[in-house]
C-alpha cells in the first residue's frame, strides 16, 4: 500500500540537502481544521544512513526518586486525582501538567511508572509546547530512540511519527491479511541496548475507537509456576529487527539503520524495583537460544498466548488529544487497537507521536 504523496529536496539541520518523502496529502488537510498540527504529520528523510546505535552508559532516573513520591503525588495539590486502571497495571493522573515538573517529580515519575507499568496523564498541554521542549522532556529519562524505519516529525527525526487518516491508511492496512489488528509489543526490542520509557501523545482521535492496551510483563511472570519460571530464568531469546526492516524495504520506506538482532534474557530484572518480568513479546521475539526448534516454538507459543489473552493484567486507555502515556517497556507490552475506519466520511485521523527512550543492556545479553 502506498504511503508517499510527493518527494522533496530540502535542508536538514546541518545545511545539507536530502530527499524527503511526505506521507500525507495537503489536500485532505487544507479541507479540515487540522494545520495547527500539521507539522507533526509523518514523512521519510530518505537520504540519511545512521550508524549501529552506540552503547553508552544508562542512569535510571528512577532510582533518584524517594518511593514515597512526595513531591509528584502530594495531598495538598487539591487538583490532583490519582487512580489505578487496573489492580495490576497502570495508573491515571489528572491534575499535573508533564510540562511543569520539577527533576524531582520526573524522577518519581520515572519510578511510579516501572512500577505501574505505564502512567496516563489527562487534560495536558504536552501536544502544544513545541517539538524541542518535547524532545527535553524525553531527554531527562535517557538517550532518545531514532527508529530505523517509521516516519517522523520533519526536523526532528527522534519524533516518531503516529498517522492515520484518509491519505495514509499504512500502517491500517499491514492488518489487512489478519482476523485481528492487535499485535502486542515491546518497542524495538531488538536493539542491544533496548528502550526503557516510551511517551505516546495523540493531537487527533476518531471519535470513538483507537485504544491502546498494555499487558504487565510483571504480572505475566508471577503467574507462571515455579517450575517454568525456574526453566526460563537463565535462557535467552532471540529478538530481530530484520522481519520490521524487510517489511519497511518491501513497501518501498528507506531503511535508515541496518537492522541487528540481540539476545536477551527471558526473565528480565528492572534495576530499580529489582522486578522479574517475562522480556519476551510476540512482535519481535523469534526463537529461544539453545532449544529445539520445536521446543522453543511450543513455549514461545504458551508466552505470547498468557501475554496478549490474559486480560486480568491488561489494562486499556480510551484517548482524547489531551491525554499523555508513558509506559516502560521493560515490563509491559503493549499494541494499538485499531478498530475505527477513517476512509468513512463520519470518521477522523488518528495522529500523534512518540519519544522513545534507551536504558540499560539486559544482564546477561548478547549479540554477534
Amino acid at each position: 500500500m502506498a504511503t508517499i504523496t510527493q518527494t522533496q529536496d530540502v535542508a536538514n539541520a546541518d545545511g545539507q540537502t536530502i530527499k524527503l518523502a511526505v506521507a500525507y496529502d495537503d489536500n485532505v488537510h487544507s479541507q479540515v481544521c487540522t494545520s495547527k498540527y500539521a507539522a507533526y504529520l509523518p514523512v521519510y528523510d530518505t537520504t540519511t544512513k545512521y550508524p549501529p546505535t552506540e552503547l553508552f552508559d544508562f542512569d535510571d532516573r528512577g532510582g533518584y526518586a524517594d518511593p514515597a513520591k512526595p513531591n509528584l503525588l502530594q495531598m495538598e495539590n487539591g487538583s490532583l486525582k490519582v487512580t489505578r486502571l487496573t489492580p495490576r497495571v497502570g495508573t491515571e493522573i489528572s491534575g499535573l501538567q508533564l510540562s511543569q515538573l520539577s527533576d524531582a517529580q520526573k524522577d518519581e515519575l520515572a519510578l511510579l511508572i516501572a512500577e505501574r507499568g505505564v502512567v496516563v496523564f489527562r487534560d495536558q498541554d504536552f501536544k502544544g509546547i513545541g517539538p524541542e521542549k518535547q524532545k527535553e522532556f524525553g531527554q531527562y529519562f535517557g538517550r532518545l530512540h531514532v527508529h530505523p524505519v517509521g516516519a517522523h516529525v520533519k526536523d526532528h527525526i527522534e519524533l516518531h511519527s503516529i498517522y492515520v487518516g484518509k491519505d495514509n491508511l499504512y500502517r491500517l492496512g499491514r492488518s489487512n491479511s489478519k482476523l485481528t489488528t492487535t499485535g502486542y509489543h515491546s518497542d524495538v526490542s531488538y536493539e542491544h541496548q533496548p528502550p526503557g520509557i516510551t511517551l505516546l501523545t495523540l493531537v487527533q482521535v476518531p471519535e470513538t475507537g483507537g485504544d491502546t492496551g498494555w499487558t504487565s510483563q510483571t504480572a505475566a511472570y508471577d503467574r507462571l509456576s515455579e517450575p517454568l519460571k525456574v526453566f526460563l530464568e537463565g535462557l535467552r531469546a532471540e529478538h530481530s529487527g530484520f522481519p520490521q526492516a524487510e517489511r519497511a524495504a518491501k513497501d518501498g520506506h528507506h531503511v535508515r539503520r541496518d537492522p541487528v538482532k540481540s539476545y536477551h534474557p527471558i526473565v528480565r530484572v528492572h534495576p530499580v524495583t529489582k522486578q522479574k518480568a517475562l522480556f519476551v513479546n510476540p512482535g519481535f521475539t523469534k526463537r529461544i537460544v539453545g532449544l529445539k526448534d520445536e521446543e522453543s516454538d511450543a513455549i514461545l507459543k504458551l508466552l505470547f498466548k498468557h501475554i496478549s489473552q490474559s486480560q486480568d493484567i491488561q489494562a486499556r486507555v480510551k484517548w482524547d488529544d489531551r491525554t499523555v502515556a508513558l509506559w516502560d517497556n521493560r515490563v509491559t507490552a503493549h499494541t494499538a487497537i485499531s478498530d475505527y475506519d477513517v476512509a468513512d466520511d463520519g470518521e477522523d485521523f488518528r495522529q500523534g507521536f512518540r519519544i522513545t527512550t534507551l536504558a540499560e543492556v539486559p544482564f546477561e545479553s548478547e549479540w554477534e
